[in-house]
């Protein structure tokens, strides 16, 4: 028995080296299928980044947020305005995401401070019509001065570069070809490791256990001195935050950005990505986040085959069955796994305490 514990750091680490191994290795593999599945992989990272920001005020605070992509697209479009030829300014990529971050951080502010006495269905309402005023404000400020070209959206942004090396092209590394979806997969990766460290740090700190009892009970929290508005507009602040960021990188990939990249269903799926995996779980988070973005893109690709083998033609539209059998997946999930396809253990006893509660 002695010896099995003694050897599980030696276990624990061997596990993280596969890890490490697998996840340099993945963009090699996925390019075998031809470099479309890199960039489902490239997204898969950025939607991981866009969950765990979202996860610090759903999962850590307990706070519903519907306006989430608004943050998503003040950063895409702070980044389009400041590295592209629509305003003539190219500033470096490492100026502009941090400036991203701290914009999204102020409107994360803005739009948590009116909000501090809303709870739940109030709430998720008033952060859902935040998110559409951002984007029709996004679709409409090209008059009478063009600043976000409107519904054509901005063109032509300069991708993220160090000097003349850029990630949107192809180069040879050490004798091996990578390609631009490839090198952008290796930035995100380690930018999201980052966010994840933070994420870990933020939960088991004070801030972290202050967020918990607010959303455990406000009340109880505000009894045993917490100061409830200030932790929960640093909830909002750190969540938009990321949201910022990870727009940056967005508006940096696609080299265009527009409103429709950013309407309510993009909110919702990010949401469904901390509900789905885990609230307030990172490790559940991470998880339904790169489900909720590859099964969509495989079923894609797999629909058609499937329907011709079996019936010898396309009998249904692909893109209208892949998401009926992607929805029918998330209601069976949420039926039998309302706490996640893999739960935090505080997020398991509280729905127990609560099922316990109503069975009284």
């Amino acid at each position: 028995m002695s010896s099995w514990i003694g050897s599980l750091p030696m276990r624990k680490s061997l596990g993280y080296l596969l890890i490490a191994i697998a996840l340099l290795g993945l963009p090699f593999v996925a390019a075998l299928g031809g470099q479309a599945w890199v960039r489902i992989i490239d997204f898969a990272i950025l939607y991981v980044f866009l969950a765990l920001g979202l996860n610090i005020v759903v999962g850590f605070a307990g706070l519903l947020d519907l306006g989430y992509i608004a943050f998503y697209a003040v950063g895409a479009y702070l980044y389009a305005l400041l590295a592209s030829p629509h305003f003539g300014l190219h500033l470096p990529f490492w100026v502009i995401l941090p400036l991203g971050g701290i914009v999204a951080c102020i409107f994360g502010v803005l739009l948590g401070a009116p909000t501090l006495k809303l709870r739940g269905d109030y709430l998720a309402i008033v952060t859902l019509g935040f998110g559409e005023i951002v984007r029709i404000f996004m679709n409409n400020l090209n008059s009478p001065i063009n600043i976000t070209n409107g519904p054509q959206g901005i063109t032509l942004i300069d991708p993220v570069a160090i000097g003349d090396f850029k990630f949107s092209a192809p180069s040879t590394i050490l004798g091996i070809s990578v390609s631009g979806p490839q090198k952008y997969y290796y930035l995100l990766l380690l930018m999201v490791l980052a966010v994840i460290v933070i994420n870990y740090r933020l939960q088991h700190s004070r801030i972290g256990r202050a967020w918990q009892a607010i959303r455990e009970d406000e009340i109880a929290a505000k009894a045993i001195g917490i100061n409830t508005r200030n932790v929960k507009l640093l909830a909002f602040a750190m969540g938009a935050s990321f949201g910022g960021i990870a727009g940056g990188m967005f508006s940096a990939m696609q080299g265009f950005v527009s409103p429709e990249s950013f309407s309510l269903i993009e909110s919702v799926m990010i949401l469904a990505m901390v509900v789905l995996g885990g609230m307030g779980h990172i490790p559940g988070v991470i998880l339904g986040a790169v489900l909720l973005t590859v099964l969509p893109e495989a079923l894609r690709y797999a629909v058609v085959p499937i329907q011709k083998a079996l019936f010898g033609e396309v009998l249904a539209d692909p893109e209208s069955l892949r998401m009926l059998i992607f929805g029918l997946a998330l209601v069976l999930v949420m039926r039998f796994k309302p706490a996640g396809l893999w739960p935090s253990p505080d997020r398991r006893r509280e729905l127990m305490e609560k099922t316990a509660e109503k069975l009284r």
